[in-house]
């Protein structure tokens, strides 16, 4: 029986007992290192359980300039470099041939760690959340939708972007082109996802299903969404202590947005099974059911690609009109040969299609350019399934491997690696399509889609959209003015996704039709 008398003996052999576990772990992992042949990284910030680290992360993500920061702190650290944050150690990179082993060679390594109970308020079982034969599952329901002729799908993307171009003031006043991009997506992302768009873009409330449900319209919809996604952000923030992030606004934004999508699945499995209802054209939803009409199966999947679909293609077209706007000589440049290859609005030479977008170099340097300097989605992580390492970042000269114990969280910053100046030039930060064109040739240090297995579905149904909204654009305005000057560089605001913070603020008109 244990008296009074012995407790602090038995604490002390608790303690002893606590300590040796613990040295024996490091030993072991030491031991496991030497035989990967690895060498220790540098490390970043130092400070007590690396609390100092998240603190000074916070505050810049409260300045909306997070990403820029870890990207300084590459410059500062290496560009593999180990970092305590919250008491567990992380290793950052921006190595190419790091970032091929997380993403391809040593896929099977590494796993997204607490992602699915982060993200799964909002988006459930689904692709972006899955690890596994889970995801696996996911993937192969969703990728033959990607790989038919109907993800390019030009007359359905027309009548949207023909609403945008409506509402684009006409008398050289200033507007934000990012508003309206966001729209223009939640609208096309909608209709073919479910077979009819939300609407976002329409002058009036419509008095269908979105105005008889919570969300009370377009807007409220879109606001909802975007809600849930910025708090899926903290709380990837957040790491392992994500679970107290969980507002009630957040909530809310996930049953609003829920309640939509449910709608929509509940037509998808009713048209299934009732061929006279079934549309001519091709529906997303429709196509999902056909194989699986698990409701919550598909609204899972749904949401999964209307992350996807609605914000990359937003993001990507704004940053496309901030370098624009500030770079007139490439405006004036690509509109003449988009006016050379299909005429303008009034006197159109050619029918658009994806195969002649595709046959465009100049467009693809533009975008190629945009995605480098701004990629959708500028950071991102995976966590290790095991003892492991990745082929470089260790030692003096960083060109040894690093040991990756189980359970360590692996940063990498694609925003970052594209600004590398001994990959992309003394003018890596500098908007310069034609460096495509004198080097277009690029492997693992280029990803603005993501790589390896799991590397984006929706990355030509981006493209082509992007492409043919631009090119609607310039066919229909001759001139494209900054309405911000005084912000050189972009104001970024990352959640999911990147966005402009200020918005893109520009003047685009004809001059012949300005009042």
């Amino acid at each position: 029986m244990l008296t009074w008398q012995m407790a602090p003996l038995f604490g002390a052999l608790c303690l002893t007992f606590l300590v040796l576990q613990h040295l024996q772990r490091v030993y072991q992992k030491r031991k496991r290192a030497q035989s990967l042949g690895c060498q220790p990284a540098p490390q970043g910030t130092p400070g007590l359980f690396g609390v100092r680290a998240f603190i000074r992360l916070i505050k810049e993500v409260k300045k909306k300039r997070w990403v820029e920061y870890l990207n300084e702190q590459y410059g500062r650290h290496g560009n593999t470099y180990a970092q305590k944050a919250l008491g567990t150690w992380m290793l950052a990179t921006i190595e190419p041939e790091n970032i091929k082993a997380l993403l391809a060679t040593q896929f099977n390594d590494f796993r997204l760690g607490t992602r699915h109970r982060e993200f799964y308020p909002l988006l459930g079982d689904g692709i972006f959340t899955l690890d596994g034969s889970g995801w696996s599952h996911a993937r192969g329901l969703l990728r033959p939708q990607f790989t038919r002729d109907q993800v390019a799908d030009l007359e359905l993307m027309d009548g949207h972007v023909s609403r945008m171009i409506d509402i684009i003031p006409r008398d050289g006043s200033s507007f934000d082109i990012q508003r309206l991009f966001f729209l223009l997506t939640i609208d096309s992302a909608t209709h073919f996802l479910f077979g009819e768009s939300v609407g976002a873009l329409e002058s009036s409330d419509r008095t269908s299903l979105l105005g008889k449900s919570s969300v009370g319209s377009a807007q409220g919809f879109a606001e909802a969404f975007g809600t849930a996604q910025d708090y899926l952000a903290t709380r990837s923030r957040a790491m392992h202590f994500y679970w107290m992030v969980n507002p009630e606004e957040f909530r809310e934004a996930n049953r609003r947005v829920h309640e939509v999508v449910d709608h929509y699945v509940r037509l998808a499995i009713q048209n299934k099974n009732n061929p006279d209802k079934k549309s001519d054209r091709y529906i997303f939803a429709e196509a999902l059911a056909a194989d699986n009409d698990d409701p919550k199966v598909l609204r899972d999947n749904m949401l999964n690609i209307l992350v996807a679909g609605r914000d990359t293609t937003a993001s990507l077209l704004s940053s496309v009109f901030f370098y624009l706007s500030r770079n007139q000589n490439v405006w004036k440049k690509l509109r003449q040969i988009i006016i050379d290859e299909f005429g303008d609005s009034q006197n159109p030479k050619a029918e658009i299609t994806q195969a002649k977008l595709k046959d465009i170099p100049y467009l693809r340097y533009v975008l190629n350019e945009v995605l480098r300097l701004l990629p959708p989605v500028p950071l991102n992580f995976r966590v290790a399934a095991k003892d492991t390492s990745l082929p470089v970042g260790g030692g003096p000269d960083g060109k040894s491997p690093v040991f990756v114990p189980k359970g360590q969280v692996v940063s990498y910053s694609v925003y970052a690696m594209h600004r590398r100046t001994d990959l992309y030039g003394p003018d890596s930060t500098s908007f310069r399509p034609e460096r495509w064109e004198e080097d277009g040739r690029r492997g693992w240090d280029y990803l603005p889609f993501n790589g390896g297995p799991r590397i984006c579905l929706g990355q030509q149904y981006a493209l082509t959209e992007a492409s043919y909204t631009l090119v609607r654009l310039l066919q229909c305005f001759d001139t494209l003015e900054c309405a911000d000057p005084e912000l050189k560089q972009p104001a970024i605001l990352s959640t999911l996704t990147m966005s402009h913070d200020r918005g893109v603020k520009v003047k685009l008109y004809s001059s012949g039709q300005k009042s």
